[in-house]
């Protein structure tokens, strides 16, 4: 029995058409003798009445009470819009001929840790999913869900449904996953920005996983991460079916290694960026207040990103919703920092650019043909980013995409 996992998200759920599309799909695994397990996610996007964040603003608009519900209650709530989409689309396919069971993600067997709306997956018993595909079902589980050993119900955060239907393909030793969006597969930018970006037909997880931390939103990192871990193709595809979309996995049809001669994969990008400049006193040590900086961040749970740190001076990114309770912190330890905010992160990604020399000469030759403006850079063996000007951002990204030949370029 070759298994495969489908995911759907929000907006392939959002209306009948798509739902129509979606079963088409499935049917279509079906007919090819496929055992199929479909992961779903909440139906549509806010305004949609069973959206996550509708469910969210639903909580914000009732409860006068500061921070809303306790995690417990809300993960109980957060996990309804996924349950109404399974049973719906189970629904679905049995109209469409095909016998279909619906199950939580607890009764699918994810056990996660207890940290509440953020939680992770310790392990999957498939042994209830596995039943059922042996009867001859499909199995729509909900996804971004799960329950923990003491069986309260907890949720995974953003992203979850992408890492609920890799887990469920490790524990099944699936054949493959293959997540529907809206878009075609993964792009080599963003097409709203540069309308020069084209379809991707294969990338390394590597490089999925770079682009996803780096901004794109095909796929979450997390789910991507699992299924490099366990060696599980994915495909990235689009639920009207028009194109084959983007095979993510270590290795192309027959075990090659994906090389290719490319250097750069896609251009990636962050908004809602803010710069934050600390300036050391002169007593204790350099060291001493370094430590006592970032500890501070950390134990506030504040991120901080692209750290430049020198003798006299700390300088770092935040999420600019972050920027008051960072600055409430620094002055907290007697600091005056000194913020700045309307800036971007505009990363080139590519898992071949270890070891090349020029690279980075190449990405500031593309953004001074474009008169943007460096003001940090950080990289690591698969990425180089750098803070720009957010409404720089659109010229940024357009001149890269053409610098590391991306214009027109489909792998």
């Amino acid at each position: 029995m070759e298994v495969i996992v489908q995911k759907f998200g929000g907006t392939s759920l959002k209306g009948p058409k798509e739902r129509q599309q979606a079963v088409n799909l499935v049917k279509a695994a079906v007919e090819q003798g496929l055992a199929v397990v479909v992961v779903v996610s909440a139906m549509g996007r806010k305004p949609d009445p069973y959206a996550t964040d509708t469910l969210l603003g639903v909580v914000a608009e009732e409860l006068a009470q500061p921070g809303g519900l306790p995690g417990r209650e809300l993960d109980l709530l957060l996990s309804c819009g996924e349950i109404i989409s399974a049973t719906l689309f189970a629904g679905l396919l049995q109209s469409a001929g095909l016998a279909a069971v619906a199950l939580t993600g607890a009764q699918a067997g994810i056990i996660t840790d207890n940290n509440f709306t953020c939680a992770h997956i310790i392990k999957v018993n498939p042994e209830r999913v596995a039943k059922e595909l042996r009867n001859g079902k499909v199995v729509v589980v909900a996804g971004f869900q799960g329950r923990t050993e003491d069986n309260e119900i907890t949720t995974l955060g953003r992203g979850g449904s992408d890492t609920s239907a890799v887990a469920l393909g490790a524990a099944l030793k699936a054949k493959r996953v293959e997540i529907y969006t809206d878009v075609s597969g993964i792009m080599t930018a963003d097409p709203h920005i540069s309308p020069e970006a084209t379809l991707l037909k294969q990338v390394t997880y590597q490089e999925v996983v770079e682009l996803a931390h780096l901004g794109a939103k095909v796929v979450h990192p997390r789910a991507v991460e699992l299924a490099m871990a366990a060696g599980i193709p994915l495909w990235i595809k689009g639920t009207d079916g028009r194109s084959e979309g983007t095979l993510v996995t270590g290795t192309v049809p027959g075990g090659i290694e994906i090389t290719g001669d490319r250097v750069i994969t896609g251009i990636a990008h962050i908004l809602g960026v803010a710069q934050v400049r600390v300036d050391l006193r002169p007593e204790p040590s350099p060291g001493e207040q370094h430590l006592a900086i970032f500890s501070q961040l950390a134990a506030a749970n504040i991120s901080v990103d692209i750290i430049n740190v020198f003798p006299d001076r700390v300088i770092f990114t935040v999420q600019e919703q972050v920027l008051p309770a960072t600055v409430n912190a620094l002055t907290n330890l007697g600091y005056v920092p000194q913020t700045e905010s309307g800036f971007a992160k505009v990363s080139a990604v590519g898992a071949a650019m270890r070891g090349v020399p020029g690279v980075m000469a190449r990405i500031v030759r593309a953004l001074q043909a474009v008169k943007v403006e460096i003001y940090q850079s950080v990289d690591s063996h698969a990425n180089i980013s750098c803070l720009i000007r957010a409404d720089q951002l659109a010229e940024a990204i357009r001149s890269l995409h053409a610098e590391f030949g991306l214009n027109g370029f489909s792998d």
